[in-house]
């Protein structure tokens, strides 16, 4: 045993540098004035605001250089060097799949003429940067088999440049498209070229280094991309002038004759739904070259009142997922020549989320159901929807199911806590669906036996139930003394479900922690129903739910608030930070990834606006009044002006943020940093608050997608250090 936290020196009260406060800054929000000072700091370009950001970056360095680092940095990096796949998919009679080899940066794409031949690089993202920070962000392989169409992000931007390559010889094309965005790419069947998103390019002249700027962005437009052909000549298919903040998808229907299109005006699950029938088009869509006229696109359905996700379609006669009427989901059919009248195929079920609905085996469904934060599956009959099987899985999450309507073999991706990956190779044309094991992880030196995993409820302030799944080695005393680590999410309609992660079995394995994940309200776990129960108005019960499981693991025994640490990511971060300003003496360490920190501006910056769905918007009076009240920028107060014990103080607090997140930028953690240091700190001559609060900055990356593997490693190290080091912690080997 060696001590993680064997203080070469313990850590001492900080010095933190001054940021100037500009008080001259005032809002008037329906005649409520709210003040702003650290305004300036929502300015990237600015040789203040990178002076600022550099003394941060200097003073984080200096703690982190107290704590050991390099111990956590080397059994991840161990752990973590094991070979992972995806599932495979196909496309013209050619199989493809991503597979790191264990610590490559980024994922590899390789193809193979069938699953016994060999398999061949197609394409190689760590080849394109010295430093792993150019990823292979959006890929899609025509029809038949013979393209492929692949997006590039640089250092994590959400901004995408799209090529093109042929498969056969694996030689580049010329084509070139930027400023997409927000996108996918949707080739028709003949392979000519795809539909795909993207914003207006700058204007001429205005240098913009993409990813670091707070731009909001407009005016999605929909294209299609004739292969072989400049950008410039791209056919625009659909914009809306009128609605700026509308956000597109598109999809092409297997026979290649209808084109769908999307429509958003947010985060919630709803859209509008218009289709073209492209075989109906007179000289196809060459007939549009040249013209200043946009796809014939029909109104399907033209409000936001639901959901609906295409699944198949015979001719005319479409399925689509949906939760119109139906906050857990079902599948319905209804024909375009009788657009008033739908059927169901499927209804919602009684008590579990219909996730997923794949057409597989000419006429068969293969859809996955989400009941209490654990994945099923089924094999329905396309048709009635009548149950055909049921397929047995182990408690865990089923993702990346691959297979086409033609398919009677189709892929299906599982993991769990305790389960690297798995990849099952599923035989639906035999009378019982045969699931075998396709491939598989192995971790070296990761005993599963040695841990165990509980699931348990916990009731909330309004009594509502929260599940929540608790992490730990086997057969643990509840005497109040292990570390854990809480984390949650509680957002826009997305789920937490079970997942393997090395860098949290470490800690568990060599540092005692209990991991816990708490799926409260606001996410996608119990369906819309849970969904709306966690926003605009309601937010305050992911609160509410947060703060009543980490009250459940202390009244437990599994922890006490000193070595509680909570953690969340992009709305998670807003969680925590809204959590450790509600309750500071519930926790001992708080770890806030690029959260969504000021609730009154947040739509004016990047994609922010889309949020409002969920979040509600500071320009309406009422949803104000909602924001400001938990807002985590607007609600840092001393803890022991209003405690009965001057040692009350604020948790020890790392926020952490990247130079080039165009989804939260970087601003609402710069100026929550400058705030709570300055009200628990630097405002008062002797300040009780001795806990650190610091920032760590990540240089070329951005919101979390795309981010090589040694970022990964060395961002977790130096986090779960700090967290070991303020809750002096022992390493055991």
């Amino acid at each position: 045993m060696g001590s993680l936290a064997a203080p070469r020196e313990a850590l001492q009260p900080l010095s933190y540098p001054p940021a100037r406060r500009d008080e001259s800054v005032v809002d008037d929000y329906h005649g409520v004035l709210i003040a702003d000072p650290y305004r300036w700091l929502e300015d990237p370009e600015s040789e203040e605001v990178k002076e600022f950001v550099e003394r941060q970056a200097r003073l984080t360095d200096s703690v982190l250089e107290k704590c050991e680092r390099e111990r956590l940095r080397r059994r991840i990096t161990a752990l973590l060097d094991h070979p992972r796949y995806d599932t495979p998919f196909k496309r013209g009679g050619k199989y493809f799949y991503f597979h790191n080899t264990g610590l490559q940066a980024q994922s590899v794409l390789y193809v193979q003429k069938d699953l016994d031949g060999e398999a061949e690089v197609l394409l190689d993202p760590n080849k394109l940067s010295d430093d792993g920070t150019v990823a292979l962000t959006l890929s899609s392989v025509s029809k038949d088999g013979k393209y492929l169409a692949y997006g590039l992000s640089s250092s994590g931007s959400d901004w995408v440049t799209v090529k093109v390559m042929r498969i056969e010889d694996k030689q580049p094309e010329l084509d070139t498209l930027s400023w997409v965005k927000f996108s996918s790419v949707t080739w028709t069947k003949d392979g000519k070229g795809f539909f795909y998103c993207r914003y207006p390019a700058p204007r001429e002249g205005h240098e913009l280094d993409a990813g670091t700027e707070n731009n909001i962005n407009l005016s999605h437009e929909v294209y299609y991309h004739f292969l072989g052909t400049d950008q410039s000549e791209d056919i625009l298919c659909w914009r809306d002038p009128e609605h700026p903040k509308y956000i597109y998808g598109t999809d092409v229907t297997d026979d290649g004759k209808y084109a769908l299109l999307y429509i958003e005006e947010g985060c919630n699950p709803t859209n509008k739904l218009y289709y073209c029938n492209l075989s109906l088009l007179p000289y196809g869509l060459e007939g549009f070259k040249g013209r200043n006229e946009m796809l014939p696109f029909v109104q399907l359905v033209d409000n936001f009142e639901a959901r609906y996700l295409f699944v198949t379609n015979d001719d005319t006669k479409f399925t689509f997922l949906t939760n119109k009427g139906a906050p857990r989901y079902k599948l319905v059919r209804v024909d375009f020549n009788e657009p008033e009248s739908w059927t169901d195929v499927l209804p919602e079920d009684d008590k579990d989320v219909l996730e997923t609905a794949s057409a597989v085996n000419n006429n068969q469904l293969l859809v996955s159901y989400l009941r209490d934060v654990k994945y099923g599956l089924q094999l329905r009959d396309l048709e009635t929807g009548a149950l055909l099987h049921q397929i047995p899985v182990d408690i865990g999450t089923v993702f990346g199911i691959s297979g086409k309507r033609e398919d009677s073999d189709v892929f299906i991706g599982f993991t769990s806590f305790l389960t690297p990956g798995i990849i099952y190779k599923c035989n639906l044309a035999a009378g019982v669906p045969e699931m075998q094991i396709f491939r598989e992880a192995f971790v070296p030196g990761f005993h599963r036996e040695d841990f165990e995993v509980k699931q348990v409820f916990v009731s909330s302030k309004d009594d509502t139930r929260v599940p929540m799944f608790i992490v730990s080695k086997k057969n643990i005393q509840l005497d109040e003394s292990h570390p854990c680590l809480l984390y949650g999410y509680g957002g826009f309609n997305i789920s937490l479900t079970p997942s393997f992660n090395v860098t949290r079995l470490v800690l568990t394995r060599n540092l005692g922690f209990v991991f816990c994940i708490a799926n409260i309200r606001g996410g996608g776990e119990y369906g819309e129903e849970w969904h709306k129960a966690g926003s605009l108005s309601k937010k305050q019960n992911c609160f509410d739910d947060f703060i009543a499981s980490a009250e459940f693991l202390v009244s437990n025994g599994y922890t006490n608030p000193r070595r509680l640490c909570i953690e969340g990511r992009s709305n998670g971060g807003l969680l925590v930070a809204a959590c450790m300003n509600q309750q500071p003496d519930l926790f001992g360490c708080v770890l806030a990834h690029v959260g969504v920190m000021d609730m009154l501006r947040f739509h004016k910056f990047t994609i922010g606006h889309a949020w409002t769905s969920d979040f509600g918007c500071s320009d309406n009076k009422e949803e104000f009044h909602w924001l400001i009240k938990y807002s985590p920028l607007h609600n840092v107060k001393r803890p022991w002006e209003k405690g009965d014990s001057h040692r009350l103080q604020y948790p020890s607090t790392m926020l952490l943020t990247a130079d080039h997140d165009d989804r939260v930028v970087p601003l609402h953690s710069l100026k929550l940093l400058a705030t709570m240091q300055y009200v628990l700190c630097t405002s008062l001559g002797s300040s009780p608050q001795s806990n650190p609060i610091i920032v760590r900055i990540e240089q070329k990356a951005g919101h979390g997608a795309g981010r090589p593997t040694q970022k990964m490693i060395d961002e977790a190290a130096d986090r779960y250090s700090f967290v070991a080091k303020v809750m002096e912690l022992s390493w055991t080997d």
